[in-house]
């Protein structure tokens, strides 16, 4: 039963006067408020958001004042819920889920509808910190002290880490990397952590330097740090001693680059190696971390385990492991090689095993530890309840799954013009391009201008994309010359960190020019934001908005003390307070622009970062400025499969990488963002030839992402640019770009669930398959929708690959049409060309011939292709592909049918309607039996039916 409040009330009072140690609680209208005995928490709010969602809110001190959420926008429930002493312990119970708090302790355990725990509080500190002479907190939460649950989520990160149990992730904005903190597990909950400062998912201390936790002895036998040897121009100039390995951020090359070797950026040819040994007297795994950017590469007790590159001005950790006996030497020998980069090395003493296996989340600052326990029936329905919390993802408009060309960057309009007028001669499909950065005058950044002399007719630039039946998207940034009159109106109203230009920092544009970022978090200035773009920009018509660099990056390889100075003050208090969030207030105030001006139109934003409620503002993420290298391809699959299973459906990358090696680049290339050299427009065949294949395989990885897009800077990524005429890779390119489009009634019925059944299109295989336990942890391939299973190449000259196929069904080749029994690993064929799938046996798969861009016929016949074996359905989504009737029931649906005992293929009765629906149309149906290939039979069909919105049967 549910009790009154009054009756609480008195219950509450009779249990404290009987149990002198036992705390207090109190019914709401919406949950409970615990005040316990003892334990970190004063007071603990539980609120029902729906009956399978608890809100949890623990303070220091009762009453205190909560800066409200950015993330979710959820209100609690009315639902019906219990409460429930039992002894010390008082239990909310509502449908779905349960939660148990100690009045002792404040601890808290959560359990399903049948009374089975499934999540239960291990560890928690909340301590008082003083943050811009304000009190704050900061926290740490742990579940599930030595849990097997496999983890996912956390946004997209760049060190190939699948599931999540006994990882450590830093949730700190970054290029590369969009935090956000919602975790789901394959046992079917989650829990959305509601903080907007860094965070950490596993150890809650952070990683720190070498000398902090391990013992370093010099190449010479000495303590206290390692030989460093300085080469310039082939010869050795310097050896000296150092205590670590410490060139993270610019001010640390500053400092502590050897003065008598004079400025690195004046030397050529430099190499640093650092040799010695490191020990502990912590025996076990050490977790390490190499930041670095330029060419690195480190060994280990002889043994090479990293040999990397990143463009100099980007780093990035790459994580590795060594296990450490006690008190035992370990040799480290790390050769850099730098040009504008930075090098560092950081390291965590290994955790308890309990621990260290666990969900513990941690922030560094806080107002109250803040979270949501989602309880689901599957992996779907608890992202599905993120998004309750935090927002909708409205749909994309058809066309945005189409293929995007798009590179860093189209000088002018006219090289835009002629590039989508290449593809339209060429007859190869394309439904949008893109106009990057550095569209206006030189000295201009948010002037909003465009540069007269090379873009002298904007709007009619866009009218002649949307003549020639494409789309365009421009880059749009919150960066602001201090010189322009939109900065000083953001200036004037207190919108615009002006920190970064009273140091007056300088940009890399030109002769470099002082700027900031303007502030998104006041609505005011959300407001000013979209207004100044207006009439100079989305009145001339643009179809998508890149808004690039919404981390922000205000000062790149800034040390992070310096760094939260630029990004603040907010509304909300010092930078800190609200370090990870900008992208999404950022994007709001965009999308709620748009809306307001377009009202029926549905938008597309592109970002950079990303962040916990990012999808409600119908914006997509990419995955940065990643490196032209084969382990950035493998990192992206795993950075999209849990960017896609954090909740946040569209999701790409830059086909061949962003930036490339100097060896890469060659021919007539394009603008280098940061003004950079170029390798000269030569280069060595052999090079030549594995940068060709790089992309190839990147773009049949691309493929099969939930958006198909070619970026990237110095070497042009047009197809006809990058692939030779004649060649394989052009073969193979143009290939897969036309099944791109033939796949898409596919593509587009699984895009439509992201919104009408809060589906996932870059789908983790645990999510199909829960209970087979091998797929838990395969970093490297994933299921594109519920149906056709991608195994991406991602090693140079590999010409097959190991592929396991999961239990349950049975798996046909996409290629050569050999039926594989689930659970098995096979040796997959991978030639050059080829990228291997595989298709769920009773998957029925819709498409269409070959289109210029999404919409070209409307009409054309849908050719069914079914695999035989197993009984399947699929349900066929229409609508008209570009406006908000979606949300208003403008849509169909067209349920389709096999059994496999008969062979019976049904298209059944048509549900709904939309304006301009194609009323009838012709429907082919191609069974797919065991060794039939399906690359090799398109445009085969079996039988051929009219449909007009009546079932129809159709036998073999």
């Amino acid at each position: 039963m549910r009790f009154k409040p009054m009756r609480a009330a008195l219950l509450c009072a009779l249990a404290a006067a009987g149990s002198a140690s036992a705390g207090t609680f109190e019914q709401t209208a919406h949950g409970l408020v615990i005040k316990p005995d003892r334990g970190a928490a004063k007071e603990i709010r539980l609120e029902l958001m729906d009956d399978n969602i608890i809100h949890v809110l623990k303070l220091d001190q009762g009453g205190k004042a909560l800066t409200p959420s950015l993330m979710t926008v959820a209100k609690p429930c009315s639902c019906r819920f219990t409460v429930q002493r039992t002894g010390d312990t008082v239990t909310l119970k509502a449908n779905k889920i349960a939660a148990a708090v100690s009045l002792a302790t404040g601890s808290l355990q959560f359990s399903d509808a049948g009374g089975k725990p499934f999540l239960s509080q291990a560890s928690e500190s909340i301590e008082a910190i003083e943050v811009g002479g304000k009190p704050f907190v900061a926290i740490k939460q742990g579940f599930n002290y030595g849990t097997k649950d496999a983890f996912y989520g956390l946004g997209q990160h760049q060190n190939a880490q699948m599931n999540l149990n006994g990882e450590d992730v830093l949730l700190a904005q970054h290029n590369m990397i969009a935090s956000v903190p919602f975790v789901v597990s394959d046992k079917n909950y989650g829990v959305l952590w509601d903080n907007n400062a860094i965070s950490r998912f596993g150890n809650p201390r952070p990683y720190g330097p070498l000398k902090r936790d391990l013992k370093l002895v010099d190449a010479e036998g000495k303590a206290g740090g390692l030989t460093a040897r300085y080469y310039v121009d082939g010869k050795l100039a310097l050896t000296r001693q150092e205590p670590d390995i410490a060139y993270q951020y610019l001010k640390d090359v500053e400092e502590n680059w050897p003065k008598e070797l004079g400025p690195v950026k004046n030397l050529k040819d430099v190499k640093v190696v650092w040799e010695g040994t490191l020990s502990s007297d912590k025996p076990g795994v050490h977790k390490m971390q190499m930041y670095a950017s330029d060419y690195a590469t480190l060994t280990i007790d002889g043994k090479q385990v990293m040999d990397v590159w990143r463009q100099g001005w980007n780093p990035w950790y790459h994580n590795f492991e060594l296990r450490f006996a006690k008190d035992k030497p370990v040799s480290l020998k790390l050769e850099w090689k730098p040009s504008g980069g930075m090098v560092a090395m950081t390291h965590s003493d290994p955790l308890p095993d309990r621990e260290r296996h666990s969900l513990t989340l941690s922030s560094e600052i806080a107002q109250g530890i803040d979270y949501y326990v989602i309880r689901g029936t599957n992996m779907d329905s608890v992202i599905g309840g993120y998004r309750q919390l935090t927002g909708q993802a409205p749909m994309m408009p058809k066309w945005a799954y189409g293929f995007w060309q798009s590179r860093q960057r189209y000088e002018t309009q006219q090289q835009l013009l002629d590039t989508l007028h290449e593809y339209r001669r060429r007859q190869w499909p394309l439904d949008n391009i893109v106009q990057d950065w550095f569209y206006w005058p030189e000295n201009a950044w948010g002037s909003h201008d465009f540069d007269k002399t090379r873009f002298p007719d904007p709007k009619g630039m866009v009218d002649e994309v949307h003549r020639q039946h494409a789309r365009i998207m421009i880059s749009i940034w919150g960066k602001y010359y201090d010189t322009t009159d939109n900065y000083k109106e953001f200036a004037s109203k207190g919108h615009m960190w002006t920190k970064n230009v009273e140091d007056g920092a300088l940009d890399w544009v030109g002769p470099g020019y002082k700027n900031s970022h303007y502030s998104p978090y006041a609505q005011e200035a959300r407001d000013i934001y979209y207004r100044q773009m207006k009439h100079k920009l989305v009145d001339l018509g643009f179809d998508a908005w890149w808004m690039d660099n919404t981390e922000p990056d205000v000062l790149s390889n800034t040390r992070p003390e310096d760094f939260k100075k630029l990004i603040g003050p907010t509304i909300y208090g010092p930078g800190e307070v609200t370090f990870n969030p900008y992208s999404l207030v950022h994007t709001q105030g965009m999308y709620e622009g748009l809306k307001r001006d377009q009202p029926d139109k549905r938008q597309f934003i592109l970002s950079r970062s990303g962040f916990a409620g990012i999808q409600r503002n119908a914006t997509a993420v990419w995955s940065g400025d990643v490196a032209s290298r084969w382990n950035n391809l493998y990192d992206q699959i795993a950075s999209g499969v849990n960017m896609s299973m954090s909740g946040i459906p569209n999701w790409t990358h830059d086909i061949g990488g962003y930036a490339q090696e100097n060896r890469y680049q060659y021919g007539d290339v394009g603008s280098a963002q940061e003004n950079r050299g170029t390798g000269g427009g030569k280069v060595d065949p052999a090079d030549l030839k594995e940068w060709q294949e790089l992309n190839l395989r990147w773009f049949q990885f691309g493929a099969f992402s939930p958006l198909f897009r070619s970026h990237g800077e110095v070497v042009k990524r047009e197809i006809y640019n990058i692939a030779p005429e004649g060649s394989e890779m052009r073969d193979s390119m143009v290939s897969y770009l036309k099944l791109r489009y033939r796949l898409m009634p596919y593509i587009y019925a699984t895009a439509s669930d992201t919104y009408h059944k809060s589906g996932t299109i870059m789908r983790g295989m645990v999510m199909d398959f829960p209970h087979d336990e091998r797929v838990k942890d395969i970093k490297d391939q994933y299921l594109f929708g519920h149906d056709i299973l991608v195994a991406p190449v991602t090693s140079y000259g590999a010409r097959e690959r190991s592929v396991y196929l999961p239990k349950g069904v049975s798996w046909y080749d996409f290629d050569t049409g050999a039926v594989h029994q689930g659970g098995s690993t096979i040796t997959a064929a991978a030639p050059a060309s080829r990228i291997p799938l595989f298709v769920k046996a009773g998957a029925i798969i819709p498409t269409v011939p070959v289109q210029q861009y999404v919409d070209q016929q409307p009409d054309a016949p849908v050719s069914l292709k079914v695999y035989t074996g197993a009984d399947g359905e699929f349900s066929l989504y229409e609508d008209d592909g570009v406006s908000n009737g979606y949300t208003r029931g403008e849509y169909s649906r067209i349920p389709l049918r096999y059994d496999a005992k008969t062979g019976v293929v049904t298209i059944g009765k048509r549900e709904g309607q939309y304006p301009g629906m194609v009323a009838a149309r012709k429907f082919k149906v191609h069974f797919i039996k065991p060794g039939t290939s399906t690359s090799g039979s398109l445009d085969v069909a079996d039988k051929e039916v009219t449909y007009d919105g009546k079932e129809v049967a159709i036998k073999p």
